[in-house]
């Protein structure tokens, strides 16, 4: 007899993964989104020290790194959750809100994480196209919120488009958001954009209980191997429910030790994005003198189209033959488009080298 599966094991689509973790040469890595730049001597030593106390489990409260966060942000820290990456508490909140009635409303092309959210819990997903600049349409998605919406989510800077939306835009949207209605700015990226101070959005947790800001250490800290994010709510009534639907002990203490040292560094964190905003002007100029149209970029990657699906497949192979990985469009949402991130001058020179006879 065959093993019965859940139904939802049938929904739920595979998140597409970068490719290269098993090619044997020398590899650039332009997949993934990744910080180029290793974690700060300071970091790694806070990691290690935790390692001498792995025989006791984690904190379960989180209480230093909230308490830091708390400080950081102005946010109280029973307003904090803590997640294994920010996908975790993403999908605590799914599992939280959503149920078999219930709708989600989301962009796309948006993180690939979100069709996740109502396979899993049986909802309706209502998607919103980008519009022409590969922007969310915040006029759509506030028109298809309903009577039967539990969870918004709009990413900003947006995974995998790489553009971005001013603070008034947003502000303005979730003036048209009901209060029955949570919803989630996903600002993994927030660090990187040019369009305003990313912490302005902060100030919109005062007066909007329905809102969680979602953000991670796996970007801009550079600590992806770990797996620590976190999200600010507008009340503690999320953060209580994300919390109670996960299993016990979601962050681990290394990643703990290690996120709350990083926060003590805010220059290190500022010389970062510079260097990674200035490779984004140069790979930007260096594809647009290939003919080439990419997003506006507020992110640490770049989003172009290189032609149809077989253009798109014969590039991303032709790249990987030279252990230069980056993502393909089909898998995200855009047929024929490429996703890849900015490295190090080295990895993006290596990159525009080989992509350019490609094309």
């Amino acid at each position: 007899m065959a093993l019965e599966f859940a139904a939802k094991i049938q929904r739920i689509p595979v998140y597409p993964a970068a490719d290269g973790y098993a090619h044997p040469g020398p590899v650039t890595n332009l997949a993934s989104n990744e910080s180029p730049y290793p974690p700060l001597p300071a970091v790694v030593e806070a990691a290690q020290r935790a390692l001498g106390g792995l025989n006791r489990y984690p904190d379960p409260t989180n209480a230093a790194l909230r308490a830091k966060l708390s400080g950081r942000y102005g946010v109280p820290a029973e307003r904090i959750a803590i997640g294994n990456g920010s996908c975790d508490v993403l999908l605590a909140a799914g599992e939280a809100l959503l149920e078999p009635g219930a709708e989600l409303v989301h962009a796309w092309p948006s993180f690939s994480v979100y069709p996740h959210l109502a396979a899993a819990s049986g909802s309706r997903a209502v998607t919103v196209a980008l519009d022409a600049d590969d922007r969310h349409d915040l006029d759509a998605m506030a028109a298809a919120i309903t009577a039967a919406t539990r969870l918004v989510l709009v990413c900003n800077p947006n995974n995998p488009t790489s553009t971005a939306l001013p603070l008034t835009e947003i502000a303005a949207f979730l003036e048209h958001v009901p209060p029955h209605v949570c919803v989630i700015l996903d600002e993994a990226y927030c660090e990187f954009s040019s369009l305003g101070d990313p912490d302005a959005s902060i100030a919109l947790l005062a007066r909007r209980e329905n809102l969680v800001l979602l953000r991670t250490f796996s970007k801009v800290y550079g600590l992806c191997g770990l797996r620590v994010g976190f999200g600010l709510c507008g009340s503690q009534e999320l953060r209580a429910a994300f919390d109670q639907v996960r299993q016990p002990f979601f962050c681990n203490a290394v990643a703990q030790a290690a996120a709350t040292e990083a926060l003590d560094h805010p220059e290190e964190v500022a010389r970062r994005v510079e260097l990674t905003i200035a490779e984004r002007a140069a790979v930007g100029e260096a594809l647009r003198g290939m003919g080439l149209a990419p997003a506006d970029s507020q992110a640490n990657f770049c989003w172009f189209s290189v032609g149809d699906a077989a253009d798109e497949q014969r590039v991303v192979a032709g790249l990987a033959e030279q252990g230069i990985f980056v993502r393909a469009g089909t898998p995200l949402g855009r047929p024929g488009a490429l996703r890849v991130t900015f490295g190090t001058r080295e990895e993006n020179e290596r990159f525009l080298a080989a992509v350019e006879p490609l094309l």
